[in-house]
């Protein structure tokens, strides 16, 4: 090659080199193009995907949770029907459930929002009321202890709101709806709108003096004295209960959540005793 070539051969190989630079530099710049589509594309997938795992999450959360049965609605009306035969011919005075000359006594210690109570009440107490309070041996007497509510203030107004349906001999059947139709423990299900919804649903209830009752002073008295009771027997947990001859002296008891048989045994030792 010549020294004059040289020049041309330069220019062209700087034309080709510089032509080779631009082709790189566009398919940098459209790789980089592709890149970016496909980060907003996997941006997009991924809002989609945290959006629907939210979805799930809530849905999940809201299918867990216990919902109160609405006044005068399918699941309400079965509740009432089925307290409604369980107390039916029982007499009732104030909190206390049976013959008032019943032989022996069962204090049963409770919190309205306690789901072992619940537990109890769906449980071993239709077994203890059918066999023992119905055949008039055995009287129960409920008495408010909180553990399972959180606030102090809840605890007091729904359990004052049950012992002001006892004023109209209706405290068991108040009691029994609660259970029947309590919600999510600790979900703030406790509203004036709640506790009034299940005087709605107690037959007979006159609401007019179901209301004025809920001011009495006596009432968180009793809750007080129900308290120091519970704690002078040691009791930590709900439910508690203590049973006795009528009258005489009343001593813890075990029980069982779920089977009447200890209750029955028990009443038929202290009858015959």
């Amino acid at each position: 090659m010549s020294r004059l070539d040289e020049p041309d051969l330069t220019r062209k190989q700087r034309r080709e080199q510089a032509r080779n630079e631009r082709r790189a530099l566009e398919e940098q710049q459209s790789s980089q193009g592709d890149q970016r589509k496909r980060l907003v594309q996997l941006g997009g997938a991924a809002v989609v995907v945290a959006i629907i795992i939210a979805i799930i999450v809530v849905a999940a959360g809201s299918g867990g949770s216990k919902k109160t049965a609405a006044p005068k609605s399918a699941a309400a009306n079965a509740a009432v029907s089925e307290v409604v035969k369980l107390l039916q011919g029982i007499p009732q005075n104030a909190s206390t459930l049976g013959n008032p000359s019943a032989p022996v006594t069962l204090q049963y210690f409770g919190d309205l929002e306690c789901p072992i109570c619940k537990e109890f009440t769906l449980g071993a107490l239709p077994g203890v009321i059918e066999k023992d309070v119905k055949t008039g041996k055995l009287k129960i007497e409920y008495r408010s202890m909180q553990t399972a509510t959180r606030e102090q203030g809840t605890f007091r107004t729904q359990q004052i709101a049950a012992l002001a349906a006892g004023k109209q001999s209706k405290m068991w059947d108040y009691i029994e709806l609660f259970y029947h139709e309590q919600g999510e423990e600790g979900s703030g299900y406790v509203t004036e709108s709640y506790l009034q919804g299940l005087a709605e649903q107690v037959p007979g209830l006159k609401l007019s003096d179901w209301s004025s009752a809920r001011n009495e002073p006596s009432f968180n008295d009793q809750i007080t004295s129900d308290a120091q009771a519970a704690n002078q027997n040691g009791f930590t947990g709900t439910p508690s209960f203590m049973i006795g001859k009528t009258g005489g002296a009343m001593h813890p008891f075990k029980g069982s959540l779920t089977d009447s048989s200890p209750f029955d045994e028990e009443v038929a030792k202290l009858t015959k005793s």
